[in-house]
């Protein structure tokens, strides 16, 4: 009670000092402001001393008054300076939800969560909307009048793809599709993706375009003509650079039949012909380059190729097929009861994972979690649920085989993400040196070589390689292949010279004066201007960094690069699609008409309440 008549517990810049102690009518402070332990002695009636000690050690410090403890209205001030203004009065009611941001705020809601429509009837959903203020009319809508609505905004979602936004997507060059079937509820459905890069800021974008019910059989036929169908809804016949699919046959099939004829194979055809024809159509298609899903098929090679290779001589089938069955022993006894799954859990401290068919990678991790379990406690598991126990030589091949798997999983969780086609060959050239590297059974395997054949000298993607920035040509290690690969950048370049660097290519003005005026005057030759090269800006290019945003000082790699990175290695994207979908159409939602699915499907993926303007992003 002493120290709090002490003035010094009321002084403004007391809370420069620290309190020590206080005998008889003094007091012992510490300046908090000094370097050290700097104790300062003072009467209890009075600061002058303290005052004094801020004015010639710290004049140059701009004090700050303390707030007293007594007094709310008071502000803090500085020595220098006036008062400062009053802090605004903060204004907690919220104000009236109009009718339309009521109705967007629900759809919103619904559609991101993937709940069904006639939540919004829901007494509780309902009881919880009435808590918030809104405004005289605005009233949530009950199921019928609500799914008129969310009709209405698909309709718009629609209308920025080929209506509103159809200036924004004819500036769009190059184009690219992934598409995939997906199966659920004995209903089989297409689904078409859409993706191209930004030509000013580079970025890549992504929408779905269909989730479409197919019906019957999953024919070459049927898949082509639905491709075509969904691409010339859209207006993106010829802005489609490449469709990237999996490795069905039936999808490839599709493709093979519509492949482009060879420049040798020449025919005319009169053009009178063409057009009376044109309505008694032979059924031929309009399809663009196909491209096989990377991931899709280094997934084969993980499951199908390590398999054959193994069991190819006695000694590696041998411990190849006793080590995973004794793994898939213990993935059904844990699947299927729930006490050996609590025993699992018990003893290794974690849980077992169970590979499946559609799901890339899934047999490696379920691989790896096994190898992780020590010995000791793997055989105690197995013991108490009745399995056999590993031997030595069974636990070391796990271990042999997640460490010569691991390049191509990594390869394949790399291409799978979104990134452009032009990291496919520079990825699969990686990979194939550090599968080599691996000192084990599985390096003398040429299943890479074998599957993507057709893929390490393709022309698209070495062009789309060497048009990414931070790949150029660095990826190369013989230089023979190195110098092959810049004369096709060159040549390319060539070809997509911006129209601004051919003179002939613009176009002259008009003009009403005669020729023979025009011969009257007589003028000096104007200079001639410096002519494109393609050989420089490559050699300027691969002499600059590798940030991305350089392409927009080379104009014709950077349209090298928009055309041939449009596509993305792997299908992953559409496959993604379909894992929303699931969440869409549960088993307790089999009654959702195909339409509707679509549509509320697509609004998702595209994050149509949340991220409209991502759609085609200015």
């Amino acid at each position: 009670m002493e120290g709090e008549r002490c003035a010094f517990f009321s002084w403004k810049y007391g809370h420069y000092f620290e309190f020590l102690s206080a005998k008889d009518f003094n007091i012992k402070v510490r300046c908090t402001l000094c370097v050290g332990e700097k104790v300062l002695s003072t009467f209890k009636n009075t600061t002058s001393n303290l005052k004094k000690h801020l004015e010639s050690q710290h004049g140059t410090v701009k004090l700050t008054e303390r707030v007293p403890p007594r007094g709310p209205k008071q502000r803090a001030v500085t020595s220098a300076g006036p008062t400062s203004p009053k802090q605004q009065k903060l204004d907690f009611g919220a104000k009236p939800v109009s009718d339309e941001e009521l109705k967007k705020l629900v759809a919103q809601y619904i559609v991101e969560e993937m709940l069904p429509i006639n939540t919004v009837d829901s007494p509780s959903f309902r009881a919880i909307i009435k808590k918030i203020p809104t405004s005289v009319n605005a009233k949530l809508p009950h199921r019928t009048t609500f799914t008129s609505y969310l009709e209405k905004e698909f309709t718009e979602m629609e209308r920025n793809f080929v209506g509103a936004k159809k200036v924004t997507l004819n500036e769009i060059d190059f184009v690219s599709t992934t598409a995939d079937f997906w199966t659920a509820n004995n209903r089989s459905y297409m689904g078409v993706t859409l993706h191209w890069i930004s030509r000013t800021t580079l970025e890549r974008h992504k929408v779905a375009l269909a989730c479409r019910r197919i019906r019957g059989r999953h024919t070459y036929d049927v898949i082509g003509t639905e491709i075509e169908n969904i691409h010339s809804s859209y207006g993106l016949l010829n802005k489609v650079v490449a469709t990237v699919t999996d490795n069905g046959s039936n999808f490839v099939k599709a493709f093979q039949e519509e492949s482009t004829p060879k420049d040798d194979d020449v025919t005319f055809s009169d053009l009178s012909e063409i057009l009376s024809a044109e309505n008694e159509s032979d059924g031929q298609l309009s399809l663009p380059p196909h491209r096989r899903c990377a991931s899709h098929t280094i997934n084969i090679i993980c499951t199908r190729d390590v398999e054959k290779h193994l069991t190819t001589n006695a000694e590696s089938r041998s411990v190849y097929r006793s080590s995973t069955a004794k793994c898939t022993a213990l993935w059904t006894k844990s699947s299927r009861s729930t006490l050996a799954s609590e025993t699992v859990e018990e003893i290794s401290k974690r849980k077992l994972l169970i590979p499946t068919s559609t799901r890339w990678n899934s047999f490696f991790d379920a691989v790896k979690r096994i190898a992780e379990i020590p010995m000791g406690e793997l055989n105690t598991l197995c013991t108490k649920l009745g399995l056999k126990c590993f031997k030595d030589q069974e636990y070391q091949f796990l271990h042999e085989y997640c460490m010569a798997m691991k390049p191509l999983t990594a390869a394949l969780d790399i291409l799978q993400g979104d990134c452009p086609y032009g990291t496919l060959l520079p990825t699969l050239e990686v990979l194939m040196q550090k599968t080599q590297a691996v000192k084990d059974d599985l390096s003398r395997m040429t299943a890479i070589q074998i599957r993507f054949a057709g893929v390490l000298d393709d022309k698209d993607a070495l062009l789309a390689a060497a048009s990414c920035p931070k790949f150029k040509l660095r990826w190369l290690r013989d230089a023979g292949r190195r110098e092959q690969v810049k004369q096709l950048l060159t040549a390319e370049c060539c070809t997509t010279a911006p129209l601004a660097n051919n003179p002939a290519s613009v176009p002259s003005a008009t003009t009403s004066s005669s020729q023979g005026e025009m011969d009257f005057f007589t003028f000096e030759a104007e200079p001639e201007e410096e002519t494109y090269s393609a050989e420089k800006e490559v050699m300027d290019y691969l002499m600059s960094g590798y940030d991305l945003q350089i392409l927009h000082k080379f104009p014709s790699i950077k349209t090298i690069f928009l055309k041939y990175n449009a596509p993305t290695p792997s299908s992953a994207p559409v496959e993604r699609l379909f894992s929303l979908g699931g969440l869409v159409l549960t088993p307790k939602r089999n009654r959702l008409s195909d339409k509707r699915f679509e549509k509320l499907l697509l609004m998702r993926y595209n994050h149509w309440f949340t991220h409209p303007t991502l759609l085609f992003p200015p």
